[in-house]
């Protein structure tokens, strides 16, 4: 069987925790910025762990991480 490839866009924007997560960084900082809350874009800056369900779908697209 050939080896698996990876998904290079999604590999560019997941990064994994010592735990084994998924990390993610948030959407919504790219632009239009200036109706939005100076704490909304400070929580926009950290940021989170992938959604348990959409693990399954990450772990194909991400066979090596």
């Amino acid at each position: 069987m050939p080896k698996m490839k990876t998904k290079r866009a999604a590999a560019k924007r997941f990064k994994l925790t010592g735990t084994g997560k998924l990390k993610r960084n948030k959407a919504y900082k790219r632009h239009i910025l200036t109706k939005k809350s100076p704490k909304t874009k400070r929580n926009l800056r950290k940021s989170t762990l992938v959604d348990e369900s959409n693990v399954k779908n990450m772990k194909t697209i991400l066979p090596y991480m």
